[in-house]
């Protein structure tokens, strides 16, 4: 089966296919674009790109990984409107995965994945040498997040934020990889699960509030 997947939580607008077989993920194309506010017109462009490289179609792709975040708004909301629109036009399964869980640097020991959530803080979560999470997701100031006993630190969040979190290896992988992305979804892929709906992680609440009530305006005679 071809794999279509994609996150748009970073700055980076990532999209990988792969053919998915017993099991196993083989990469047939992958693109990434750096770009923090090009989302919205990048995405649609890396797909085709993508598709176009591996020799395939969109009618090809018989299911829809993407990245559910958390991040921030606007590009995240690009990533999931888009995956949703293409699963519903093709009739094929959409599966959500933590984007956090798409970071999977090469250590031997715990690790911490932070991604730049701005407002000078990060989201971050934590994870064993095997890979599998054991806190997180959550949002913080970088000073906040516990590093007792891990081995390293990846995400651009580590990257940007480095001095405050000295100590652990700071390792090269900034951004969600689509295809570990699929590796994550492997379970719900190879069983044929039914297709979910792609809500999205976003920690915290919009900053837009609902107005309170009007005051009442009295007419002087």
């Amino acid at each position: 089966m071809l794999v279509l997947a994609l996150d748009t939580s970073t700055a980076a607008i990532s999209v990988a296919l792969a053919e998915v077989s017993g099991g196993t993920v083989t990469p047939r194309a992958q693109r990434q674009e750096v770009n923090a506010k090009g989302h919205g017109e990048l995405l649609s462009p890396t797909i085709a790109a993508t598709l176009q490289d591996a020799g395939a179609a969109a009618t090809d792709v018989g299911a829809i990984v993407a990245g559910i975040g958390p991040g921030p708004y606007t590009g995240l909301r690009v990533g999931l409107v888009t995956a949703a629109a293409l699963g519903d036009a093709l009739g094929v399964p959409t599966y959500g995965v933590c984007s956090l869980d798409g970071i999977r640097p090469t250590t031997e020991g715990d690790y911490l994945v932070l991604t730049d959530a701005r407002r000078r803080e990060v989201y971050w979560a934590r994870y064993d040498a095997a890979g599998e999470r054991t806190g997180g997701p959550d949002v913080a100031a970088p000073g906040a997040v516990p590093l007792d006993g891990l081995t390293a630190i990846a995400g651009a969040g580590a990257r940007i934020y480095a001095d405050v979190l000295a100590g652990p290896a700071l390792l090269d992988a900034d951004f969600p990889d689509p295809l570990v992305l699929v590796h994550r979804a492997l379970d719900r892929l190879g069983s044929g699960a039914p297709g979910e709906a792609l809500v999205p992680l976003y920690l915290r609440h919009p900053d837009a509030v609902v107005p309170g009530v009007p005051k009442t305006v009295t007419a002087r005679p």
